[in-house]
């Protein structure tokens, strides 16, 4: 994607170092930070420097290059998985590719796996974007079956699910380009997404930067929206699916999926096959839910007139606050969920199916 018109990825290696976007520093400031170590990267992901279910899972990857670069010992390889593993509870990319990368470089001599591991890196990077890419078209098709309720297409999203959360293309918003790209009149509405604003701050920068209108809204006002016929469907991403279709994704999207339910409107789950998690039957009871921090509640972050960086606390003294990282939407709430094997239904035979078309495409790339 574009950043001031330049092609840009969100993370990439850079020698012995990986570097990536800073996503606390945007939208204000575009900050490259390099990692050379495994904590550092560890401490990226904690601290949601890089975040979005599918970067997640390149940074651990990158993560045990890294390591590996070091200490490419068994040990070493368990101390690099083991670190890495322990920033994120949600998310399931990050197990898949730490999984991704142990199978990889396990079976090598130790002298073999450094190497191997920036090869494996890189290549969970790159199959990032190819299956960002396909995400886009399957969710243009759907796009383009949409009966527009005025004169342009109007889609919401919650939270971030542009190329910010992927390696590059993004999986909710890889439709949405898709469609920009295809001349089609779009434009987009942006949950805030408190209590870090991630749609505000980060959604709107990217947008913005590769030209798509869009608009800013509370995140209250997504219901009256949708009551009003201003919006003809909702399309987020997801950091884990369930085997029986429940979707994580971050808090307040259970409560668009009720709305747009109400309102008739098609909700759709953007994600990648990696993150369906078929070990875990039902999502509404089996998905683990991260509680960060309460001073993500508390304090908010900008700048004031001058451009100077500011934290202000919103709420009062003494008053206790709760913060709930993601919800689960249960898949009778869900219209489709669109993966790089193509939309398929929000129940079991769904994910199996993505699952079986995802094994076969590789099986046929790999006999070309």
């Amino acid at each position: 994607m574009r950043v001031n018109g330049v092609p840009m990825r969100a993370i990439w290696r850079d020698g012995a170092r990986v570097a990536f976007i800073d996503q606390t520093r945007l939208p204000h400031r575009i900050a490259v930070v390099h990692a050379d170590s495994v904590t550092l990267m560890a401490q990226a992901i904690a601290s949601m420097q890089v975040r979005g279910a599918p970067l997640i899972g390149a940074a651990a990857a990158f993560g045990v290059a890294l390591g590996a670069q070091r200490d490419a010992s068994d040990e070493g390889l368990r101390a690099a998985v083991d670190a890495l593993a322990a920033t994120r509870p949600t998310a399931v990319n990050l197990q898949w590719a730490l999984r991704q990368m142990q199978t990889r470089l396990t079976p090598l001599p130790v002298a073999e796996r450094a190497a191997a591991a920036w090869v494996a890196a890189q290549q969970i990077a790159d199959d990032d974007v190819a299956t960002n890419a396909a995400i886009g078209q399957h969710g243009l098709e759907l796009i383009r079956g949409l009966q527009p309720r005025s004169s342009r297409l109007n889609l919401l999203t919650h939270c971030n699910a542009g190329w910010l959360a992927t390696v590059d293309g993004g999986t909710a918003l890889a439709p949405v380009y898709a469609a920009l790209d295809a001349g089609l009149d779009i434009h987009v509405w942006v949950d805030e997404t408190r209590p870090r604003n991630q749609g505000a701050a980060l959604t709107a920068w990217e947008l913005g930067q590769h030209g798509v209108p869009h608009t800013v809204i509370a995140d209250n006002a997504g219901g009256h929206l949708m009551q009003a016929g201003r919006v003809d469907a909702v399309i987020v991403g997801a950091d884990r699916i369930a085997a029986n279709g429940d979707v994580a994704n971050k808090i307040g999207t259970y409560l668009k999926a009720l709305a747009a339910h109400d309102c008739g409107i098609p909700f759709w789950v953007a994600a990648p096959v990696s993150t369906l998690d078929p070990l875990i039957a039902d999502g509404v009871a089996g998905i683990p839910i991260e509680t960060r921090h309460a001073d993500e509640v508390h304090w908010l972050s900008g700048v004031d007139t001058t451009g100077r960086k500011r934290r202000v606390r919103i709420t009062p003294e003494g008053s206790a606050a709760l913060n709930p990282a993601f919800d689960v939407t249960p898949a009778r709430l869900v219209s489709a969920i669109i993966t790089e094997s193509g939309a398929v239904p929000a129940n079991r035979e769904g994910v199996v199916s993505a699952i079986v078309g995802k094994g076969q495409r590789a099986r046929a790339n790999r006999d070309l």
